[in-house]
């Protein structure tokens, strides 16, 4: 995934298009744009979608079935979905939404605070996978050199004991606190 990924945007109407792009301007992220499912399939297996924001009711393919097929991709499977609804909630389209794994449902009209919230956080979050994965990969594919058996191991701390206090004997005080020390004479008591 290139560093570069366009947070896609789609819907049907040019205004709204324009409207959520100059929301998101300000984030400095790339923004691309579809009008529809369709459009929209092509672009995200070009492979230079980060984040997808769709709207609910899109013409063609609709937005359910957009996220579907992403989900059954190994290249999309991972693409953070927002789906932006101007409809009142509707329960059975949550439910469908948490299946197919979609990262957000935000109602429309979208406040700009919460919308630059989502997308942020979820686009810089995929893009911090996308390095860690791709970090992983690289190691695993270092050659081993000499002496080397191959990529070294991920360091584990080794775990401390736990500092437990010394317990003191309370029927007979004398006794030492350190069970690894020999035990004091105790001097007998004149007249018992």
């Amino acid at each position: 995934m290139p560093t570069d990924a366009e947070i896609l945007i789609v819907d049907d109407h040019q205004g709204t298009l324009y409207a959520l792009e100059s929301t998101l301007a300000p984030l400095g992220y790339r923004l691309g744009r579809a009008t529809s499912g369709d459009a929209a399939l092509k672009q995200l297996l070009r492979g230079r979608v980060g984040l997808l924001l769709l709207q609910v009711r899109t013409p063609g393919a609709g937005a359910l079935e957009v996220v579907r097929y992403m989900r059954r991709l190994e290249q999309t499977q991972h693409i953070p979905v927002v789906l932006l609804t101007g409809f009142r909630p509707d329960p059975e389209l949550a439910a469908t939404a948490f299946d197919l794994r979609v990262a957000g449902l935000i109602g429309t009209p979208v406040d700009p605070w919460t919308l630059r919230t989502h997308v942020r956080h979820l686009y810089d979050t995929h893009q911090h996978r996308l390095a860690l994965e791709a970090e992983i990969r690289r190691l695993r594919a270092r050659p081993a050199g000499p002496g080397r058996a191959g990529p070294a191991p991920l360091p584990h701390p080794e775990p401390r004991p736990a500092a437990v206090p010394q317990q003191r004997d309370l029927t007979n005080p004398a006794a030492p606190t350190d069970p690894t020390r020999p035990a004091r004479a105790v001097p007998a008591c004149e007249g018992a």
